[in-house]
């Protein structure tokens, strides 16, 4: 299969490397340090550097931050909002992610395809439903849907991570689909 020769379907004005600032060449230089690339959703905000400052921070606090989700919780709530909106960009990275974090290529494709199908724990289970429903009805979130998840342990730290999380996704996958931006040819192969 031939990938595309886009990033985006916009005609963008993506500087080359060397046209970046040093503390943005730096962080593209740790990407390709830990992920052999440098996704192409950075490439694309690198021609606006208030944005691109603005969604690395953003994504890197939500990612990688203080919480008490784990990385692979983070990465499956990314992949359950991004399978309801069938955001091929967020899907193809973050099954990826879901791929390298569990060590189940089959989980990964679970999440992508159907995570109610899923061997899952109540907390993981209970998480993503949560994820589904604002993503679908955000307006009808109630306490009872807070208090589901408190059930299974999660304190309201984290039912605000969760909600955070949901909505970031449900904003990048908007931008994704809107600007047909296309995942690295590297993540399809990654972790299976």
């Amino acid at each position: 299969m031939s990938q595309p020769d886009h990033i985006t379907a916009l005609d963008l004005p993506i500087p080359e490397r060397h046209q970046l600032p040093e503390e943005v060449q730096k962080y593209f230089g740790k990407c390709d340090e830990k992920l052999g690339m440098v996704p192409n959703v950075l490439t694309a905000y690198s021609q606006n550097l208030s944005q691109f400052e603005v969604f690395t921070r953003f994504y890197n606090e939500l990612m990688f931050g203080d919480s008490e989700l784990t990385p692979l919780e983070r990465e499956m709530i990314a992949v359950v909002v991004s399978s309801e909106n069938s955001c091929y960009y967020c899907l193809t990275a973050h099954g990826a992610a879901v791929r390298e974090y569990s060590e189940d290529p089959a989980l990964g494709e679970l999440m992508v395809m159907n995570y109610r199908v899923a061997e899952l724990e109540p907390r993981q289970r209970a998480m993503l439903d949560f994820a589904h429903k604002l993503t679908v009805s955000p307006a009808e979130i109630s306490e009872h849907d807070r208090q589901s998840l408190r059930d299974v342990g999660f304190s309201d730290r984290g039912i605000w991570d969760i909600a955070n999380i949901a909505g970031f996704y449900n904003m990048t996958n908007r931008v994704a689909s809107a600007v047909d931006m296309q995942p690295n040819p590297e993540y399809h192969g990654r972790f299976r």
